[in-house]
C-alpha cells in the first residue's frame, strides 16, 4: 500500500525541507529479492547537476553512470569529510539553499511482454532525497539513503513503447541531520537501479524462521495490486529446501480490510516444517540451506518465486552472555563502512567478497554495518562465508543528536528507517542483533522504533549504545546489550567483576585504527577471554577511507583509476587523499583514515596483532614431554587445519617440520610431543606452529597461513662484558663516533614524529612544548682511559636537561656502544629513549632476529613471531596515510644491513630491543602531510630504543596503558656494532 498523498503535494511540500514526508509513493518494504530476472537500469544516464532542486534543467547534458556518487565523477561538486559538525550551519530540519542536486535521465523500453503485468522500479540506494518522474509525471519520493526505494509504474508505463525515466537526487533534505555519519559526503545514486515485473497477485513478503532444533517457519504475505476487490480463490503456496517439498496446498488466510481507500488486497500462508538432523548455522560453519517459496495460480502454474538461503541458528540472552545455539561465543568484530577509493559508496560484489574474506583470514567473525544498512549482498556474504552481523539504522545525528531524539517531527523517519531495515533484512541468519543507530543521543524516537522492531521480530535482541551508555545494568533502556564505546579496559572488567552486571558487555567500538595504532589490542582480549561478562568489540573500523586524487588537479580520479595503487602505495602524480583535500574549508583531516587496511584492502600490521589473536589453535605451554595444544574455536575441531612446526635458533637456524594436529573439540587441550630434538647448542630458541588451511574453504584456498602460535624453549644467553679488542675508537672534537658505514653519528633521540594518537591524544603537544623535537646537545667531556672513550653530553629542551653518557669500546670486527640517558622528572612520559644514527647509500637489506616480519611495537607485538627475517629496506616502512612514526620492529635481538656484494654491518644489541630501519628522518616525516611529498633519504635511518612508548589509541578512545609508558629517570642500553 501506498501513502494517498495527491501527486500535486510532490513539488509543494519540497520534501528536502519536510521531515513529515519521509516518502511518498514508495512501496513498502519487503525480503522478496527481485534481482533474478530483473531489467537492469545500471550504465551511463544523461546527467545534469544543479546548484539548487528549485533551478531549472536546461543546456547541455553530460554522462554519469549509475551506480556511483557524482562526487567523484569529475563534477564541480567534491567530497567533503566530516565527523561529528555538519557540511553546513542550518539547524534542523533546515538545509541550505546552494543544495547540489543531481538529475538523472535516460530512455526506459520495458518489453512487450509485460503487458498486463505489474512493473516496478527499484533504486537500491540515493542520497539524500530521491524524486522520480516517468514521461515528466510524478510517481514517488523516497528518503533513508541506504535502503532501497520501489516504485509502482504500472500505471503509467507503456510495455512496448520508449518511456523516459528521470532520477532526480537532492544532496542536503531534513534527513541529512539523520545521517551525519563519520564518513565522506556525497551525492547521488550509489547502489544499482533496476526494472522487474510481477503478476499483479504476487509475494509482497515472505519471513523465514530457522530454529537450530530444524523448526521451520515460513510466513508469506500475497498481495493483489490488479484493483480487484478479493483474492482469487484456489491459489495456494509451496516451499521446499534444497529441492524437497514441504508443504503443499498452503491456502490463504485472508485479511480483511475494510477502508475503501485500499485497493489493494492481501493474504497470507504459513508453512511449517521440521527438518530431522539438521546441519546448524554459525560463524564457523555457516551451513545454509536453499529454500524456495512458490505462489501457484489454482491451476498449479507459478506466478510468482522467491529464492532464499536459510540457516538455522538460535540467537538468545542468557542472563550476561549472547548465545549462539547455545553457545557463549567471542564478538571478534569490526565496523564496516560501504567504501571504495574509486567509486566512494558504490562497492561491487566482487569487492565486498574481498572484505569479508580478508577479515575471514585476519580472524574476525563479527560486522557492525557502521552506520546504515549495508548492500544486500553483503548480507548473502556473511551468510555464506560466516560472520556475526549487527545491522544498523541508518540514523546518527551526531551534530544535534540531543535536540533530534525527542524531536516529534523526526519520529516517523526513526521508525521507518529501523523498520524498513528489519523488514528487508530479517531472514539472514548471519544477522545476530538490529542496532537502532549510532551517536543520536536517547529520546523517544529510540524507544518507538525499539517497540517495533520487539514486536515484529522477537528473534534476536536490541543494541544502541546512546541506551546502553546511560546505565550499562539498566533495565529500562532500550538496549539488550551493554555496547560502550572506547570504554576503558579497567571499567569494562570492574563491571563484569562487580555483581550488578546483567547484559552482556560487548562494545560496539573499542580500538581506533586511525595511522599507527591498535596498541594493547593482546591486552584487551586477555581480559576479555578471562572475564566472565565480558565478550568482545568491534574495533573501528575496516577501511582508511582515502580517496585516490590526482595531485595535479586535486580531483578525485573516479572509476578510471584501476591499476594506479598496490600495497598501500599510489602511482607517481597520485597520492590517497583525506578531509581538506578537496578544497573544503570545513573537514575533519585524517580522522577518516582510521581503517585496518589501506584503501586499496591492504592490511596494516594490526591485523596481524589481531589475526594471532584470535588463533583458533593455541600453544598453552611448554613441558619437558612437550607442548599443550588447545582448540579456541566454539564450534569446530580441527579437521580442517593443518601444521608446520619451526624452530628458530639464535645461532641463525631454523629448523622446520610437519605435524599432524590433534583431534580436538572446542574448548579441549592434549600434549603433543615435541616435533624434534632440541639442540643442545644454538643458544636462545622459539618454538613456532604454523597453521594453515588444510582443505579448501569459502575464503581461503588450502596453504593459507591462518596463525602462527608461538612459544620460547629457551632463554638467551646474558651479554657479556666486552673485551677490548682493536685500536681506540675515533671520536671527533664534538665527542660523536667516527665510522665508515655511518654518515650521522650516534646521538641520543627522545622523538618520534607523532602518531596520529600522540598528536589526537595531546602527548605530541607536550613533548613540542619540552622542545624533544629540538634537543640542542651540548658535550660536557670527552675522556679516554685505554681503549675506552667516554662521552657526557647534555640534551637541552625548552624544560629540563638530559643527561646522555656513552662509552666506546674497541672490540674485534668494530665496537661496543655502552649507553644511559637520565630523564628529569619533567619527562614524565616521552617518546622512546634510544640512539639514532645514519649509514651510507647502498645497504638495502635488512635482515634480524627478532619478531617480524611486519612492524611491530611495544603495546602492538603478540601477532609478530621471534624468529630470522629478511626484507628490503625500502619494504620495512608502513605508509601510513598521514605520514608518521612508523617501521619498527620489537624484540630485535641483532640485525644486518648489507649491500648486494654482502658488505654492509652488523648490530648486536644487549637484550631485546626496538628497532626501525627507515629512509626518513622523524623530521622529514613530521613536516609533510602526504607520501607524496616524502623525499628518501640514499642511506638507512636506524634507530635503537632502550625504551619506546606503546601506541594506544589515543586518538579516539583510551591510550596505552601505564606500563607501556617511558617513564624518566636512567635507562641503560648497549650495542656492538661490527663490519660485514
Amino acid at each position: 500500500m501506498t501513502d494517498e498523498l495527491p501527486t500535486d503535494r510532490l513539488i509543494a511540500l519540497r520534501p528536502w525541507e519536510a521531515p513529515e514526508v519521509t516518502s511518498w509513493g514508495r512501496l513498502p518494504m519487503n525480503a522478496v529479492d527481485r534481482r533474478s530476472g530483473a531489467l537492469p537500469l545500471d550504465g551511463d544516464w544523461r546527467f545534469q547537476l544543479l546548484p539548487a532542486p528549485d533551478a531549472p534543467v536546461g543546456g547541455a547534458w553530460s554522462t554519469a553512470y549509475v551506480p556511483g556518487a557524482w562526487t567523484v565523477q569529475d563534477t564541480d561538486d567534491l567530497p567533503q569529510y566530516t565527523n561529528v559538525t555538519m557540511p553546513f550551519r542550518q539547524f534542523p530540519p533546515q538545509v541550505p539553499a546552494a543544495n547540489p542536486t543531481g538529475v538523472y535521465e535516460r530512455e526506459l523500453d520495458v518489453p512487450a511482454e509485460w503487458a498486463g503485468r505489474r512493473i516496478v522500479l527499484q533504486v537500491g540506494a540515493a542520497e539524500s532525497v530521491l524524486l522520480v518522474h516517468l514521461d515528466g509525471r510524478p510517481v514517488g519520493v523516497s528518503k533513508d539513503s541506504h535502503l532501497a526505494a520501489e516504485f509502482d509504474l504500472t500505471g503509467v508505463v507503456r510495455p512496448g513503447e520508449r518511456s523516459v525515466l528521470r532520477l532526480t537526487v537532492v544532496k542536503w533534505s531534513d534527513a541529512t541531520h539523520i545521517e551525519d555519519q563519520d564518513h565522506w559526503w556525497h551525492g547521488g545514486i550509489t547502489r544499482s537501479v533496476l526494472l522487474y515485473a510481477t503478476d499483479p497477485l504476487h509475494l509482497a513478503d515472505v519471513g523465514v524462521r530457522a530454529r537450530q532444533d530444524g523448526e521451520l517457519r515460513v510466513d508469506c504475505l500475497v498481495r493483489n495490486a490488479a484493483g480487484d476487490r478479493a483474492l482469487p480463490g484456489g491459489w495456494y503456496v509451496t516451499a521446499d529446501l534444497d529441492g524437497e517439498l514441504l508443504a503443499q496446498d498452503a491456502e490463504f488466510d485472508r485479511v480483511n480490510i475494510e477502508d475503501d481507500r485500499v485497493s489493494d488486497f492481501l493474504g497470507e500462508a504459513r508453512i511449517h516444517a521440521a527438518v530431522p538432523e539438521v546441519r546448524t548455522w554459525n560463524a564457523e560453519q555457516p551451513e545454509l540451506y536453499g529454500l524456495t517459496v512458490r505462489l501457484h495460480r489454482a491451476d498449479g502454474t507459478v506466478a510468482d518465486t522467491s529464492y532464499h538461503r536459510v540457516g538455522f541458528r538460535d540467537v538468545e540472552i542468557v542472563g550476561r552472555d549472547l548465545l549462539v545455539n547455545g553457545e557463549r561465543v567471542f564478538i571478534r568484530g569490526v565496523n564496516r563502512h560501504d567504501f571504495h577509493p574509486l567509486t566512494g559508496r558504490t562497492v561491487s560484489y566482487d569487492d565486498m567478497r574481498a572484505d569479508l574474506v580478508v577479515l575471514k583470514r585476519f580472524g574476525f567473525n563479527a560486522i557492525r554495518t557502521a552506520h546504515y544498512p549495508n548492500d544486500p549482498a553483503l548480507y548473502d556474504l556473511a551468510d555464506e562465508l560466516g560472520f556475526y552481523v549487527v545491522d544498523e539504522a541508518d540514523i546518527e545525528s551526531h551534530d544535534h543528536a540531543h535536540e533530534i531524539a525527542d524531536d516529534p517531527r523526526y519520529l516517523n523517519a526513526f521508525v521507518d528507517r529501523v523498520s524498513r531495515m528489519v523488514l528487508r533484512d530479517k531472514n539472514h541468519p548471519s544477522i545476530i542483533i538490529w542496532s537502532l543507530g549510532n551517536e543520536s543521543d536517547y529520546g523517544a524516537n529510540h524507544d518507538a522504533a525499539a517497540g517495533w522492531v520487539r514486536r515484529h521480530d522477537p528473534t534476536r535482541p536490541i543494541q544502541y549504545e546512546g541506551a546502553a551508555k546511560l546505565g550499562w545494568a539498566d533495565p529500562d533502556v532500550a538496549s539488550d546489550i551493554a555496547c560502550p564505546m572506547y570504554a576503558a579496559l579497567e571499567d569494562c572488567v570492574a563491571h563484569a567483576l562487580s555483581g550488578e552486571q546483567t547484559k552482556p558487555l560487548i562494545q560496539c567500538e573499542y580500538s581506533h585504527a586511525m595511522g599507527n595504532s591498535n596498541g594493547t589490542l593482546a591486552d584487551h582480549w586477555a581480559a576479555i577471554e578471562s572475564t566472565p561478562g565480558l565478550q568482545g568489540g568491534f574495533i573501528w573500523e575496516f577501511w582508511d577511507h582515502g580517496i585516490l586524487q590526482r595531485v595535479s588537479d586535486g580531483r578525485p580520479v573516479g572509476r578510471t583509476g584501476a591499476g594506479l595503487y598496490d600495497n598501500g602505495v599510489t602511482a607517481p602524480g597520485h597520492r590517497w587523499a583525506y578531509g581538506g583535500d578537496f578544497g573544503e574549508a570545513l573537514h575533519d583531516g585524517a580522522f577518516v583514515a582510521d581503517g585496518v587496511v589501506f584503501p586499496d584492502r591492504t592490511p596494516k600490521p594490526a591485523m596481524y596483532e589481531h589475526r594471532e589473536i584470535a588463533a583458533p589453535v593455541r600453544i598453552r605451554c611448554f613441558r619437558h614431554e612437550g607442548i599443550v595444544l588447545a582448540n579456541h574455536q566454539h564450534f569446530r575441531g580441527l579437521e580442517w587445519l593443518a601444521g608446520t612446526w619451526e624452530l628458530a635458533l639464535a645461532d641463525g637456524r631454523t629448523l622446520t617440520g610437519p605435524t599432524k594436529l590433534p583431534e580436538l573439540r572446542p574448548g579441549e587441550t592434549a600434549a603433543v610431543p615435541l616435533p624434534f630434538e632440541v639442540p643442545a647448542d644454538g643458544g636462545e630458541a622459539w618454538l613456532t606452529l604454523r597453521v594453515t588451511v588444510g582443505e579448501d574453504q569459502p575464503w581461503a584456498p588450502a596453504g593459507t597461513e591462518v596463525c602462527a602460535p608461538q612459544i620460547r624453549i629457551r632463554a638467551a644467553d646474558p651479554l657479556g662484558e666486552p673485551v677490548p679488542a682493536g685500536p681506540a675508537v675515533e671520536v671527533d672534537g664534538e665527542g660523536l663516533l667516527r665510522h665508515p658505514l655511518l654518515t650521522v653519528a650516534p646521538t641520543l633521540s627522545l622523538w618520534r614524529a607523532p602518531t596520529d594518537n600522540d598528536e589526537l591524544g595531546g602527548m605530541a603537544l607536550r613533548w613540542r612544548t619540552w622542545g624533544l623535537d629540538q634537543l640542542v646537545r651540548k658535550v660536557v667531556s670527552v675522556h679516554q682511559k685505554g681503549e675506552r672513550v667516554t662521552v657526557l653530553a647534555e640534551y637541552a629542551g625548552t624544560v629540563g636537561v638530559v643527561r646522555h653518557r656513552q662509552e666506546f669500546t674497541p672490540v674485534e670486527g668494530g665496537v661496543r656502544v655502552d649507553e644511559s640517558a637520565e630523564l628529569p622528572e619533567e619527562f614524565d612520559d616521552v617518546a622512546r629513549v634510544g640512539s639514532v644514527f645514519e649509514t651510507v647509500a647502498g645497504l638495502d637489506l635488512l635482515e634480524w632476529f627478532g619478531q617480524g616480519p611486519w612492524e611491530s611495537y611495544p603495546d602492538r607485538a603478540a601477532g609478530a613471531p621471534v624468529g630470522h627475517h629478511s626484507l628490503p629496506v625500502d619494504e620495512l616502512f608502513t605508509p601510513y596515510l598521514r605520514p608518521q612514526e612508523s617501521g619498527g620492529r620489537h624484540g630485535v635481538r641483532r640485525f644486518t644491513l648489507s649491500a648486494p656484494d654482502a658488505t654492509g654491518l652488523a648490530v648486536e644489541l644487549d637484550e631485546p630491543r626496538q628497532v626501525s630501519v627507515t629512509r626518513h628522518r622523524a623530521e622529514d616525516l613530521t613536516a609533510v602531510t602526504h607520501h607524496d611529498e616524502l623525499v628518501p633519504r640514499p642511506g638507512c635511518v636506524v634507530h635503537i630504543d632502550a625504551a619506546h612508548r606503546g601506541l594506544g589509541t589515543a586518538s579516539c578512545g583510551p591510550d596505552t596503558f601505564p606500563s607501556y609508558l617511558v617513564a624518566p629517570g636512567v635507562h641503560r642500553w648497549s650495542w656492538t656494532l661490527r663490519v660485514l
